[in-house]
């Protein structure tokens, strides 16, 4: 069941990649869902997700916005698809949150940022150059500060991925045969590891949301791990009850068939956070 992970800079034609992908290989795409099922996660728009993730939100917007709880419940949406497979998924960190996936190939499209502008000003129908430019500058930033602020990494930095293509010199046909032909290569070969291994990160991710939703144990900071159905949870926690409260939200998110409980209690609870004493 292939899954690609894509970037997705303004005017790269990502897009275009993604959409000629799925419909070569008969593959679903996932990109603007996620922001209605995170906004749907947090009560609020899908339009305020989308401005905190383009960087156009006001000041008083990001200050309200709980930034921690949409990287938490996109992540869930990204490893939930992957999971499922036969996908391709453009954009929210995918690349990095799948990168230690095997068989997932992690692949930025990149284009030079003239060629970018000069897409945008077609897009848009403008002659104003400046326009574009600070549109393609803006855009690059929010995701630099996302992908530093979520993985602690410098926003396409070639290390990161497994092929890097540039669609002035590659036209997306050839992308996506290139792409085609890491697939059928061994080193990307789907193997029993392979696949136990992303269940077993999807799964952490819908207990890790999950427990973020919950009232009793939104605060928790946690490791959590899993592998075929077996959670185990280590860290340390407010109190017994916040304990308790974890291990029981957990034990109760689908998939989960047993909870290995290494939990710890900070005996001087106001080293932590006054709402979690």
């Amino acid at each position: 069941m292939p899954v690609i992970a894509l970037t997705q800079g303004m005017g790269s034609l990502a897009q275009d990649v993604a959409e000629a992908l799925a419909d070569e290989l008969g593959l679903s795409t996932l990109q603007h869902e996620v922001a209605e099922r995170v906004a749907e996660k947090m009560h609020v728009s899908r339009s305020l997700i989308n401005r905190l993730r383009t960087g156009k939100a006001g000041a008083i917007e990001r200050l309200r916005s709980d930034r921690q709880a949409m990287a938490l419940y996109s992540a869930e949406e990204v490893l939930e698809a992957a999971a499922r497979g036969n996908v391709v998924i453009r954009g929210w960190g995918a690349t990095q949150l799948l990168r230690p996936v095997p068989h997932i190939p992690c692949i930025r499209i990149m284009r030079p940022f003239d060629k970018r502008v000069q897409w945008l000003m077609d897009e848009i129908d403008t002659d104003d150059r400046s326009v574009a430019e600070a549109e393609i500058r803006r855009s690059d930033e929010a995701n630099a500060t996302r992908m530093q602020d979520q993985f602690g990494v410098t926003w396409n930095e070639p290390v990161l991925f497994d092929a890097v293509l540039n669609t002035d010199r590659l036209s997306v046909a050839t992308c996506v045969d290139t792409i085609r032909t890491l697939l059928s290569r061994p080193e990307f070969e789907e193997t029993p590891q392979s696949r136990a291994l992303l269940q077993g990160l999807a799964l952490s991710a819908r207990v890790r949301a999950s427990l973020r939703a919950h009232e009793d144990t939104q605060g928790v900071d946690i490791t959590i791990s899993s592998h075929e159905g077996a959670v185990s949870l280590s860290g340390i926690v407010a109190s017994a009850e916040e304990k308790s409260a974890t291990v029981q939200v957990s034990t109760a998110v689908a998939g989960v068939q047993s909870v290995d409980d290494q939990l710890r209690v900070m005996s001087r609870s106001k080293l932590f956070p006054s709402n979690r004493q």
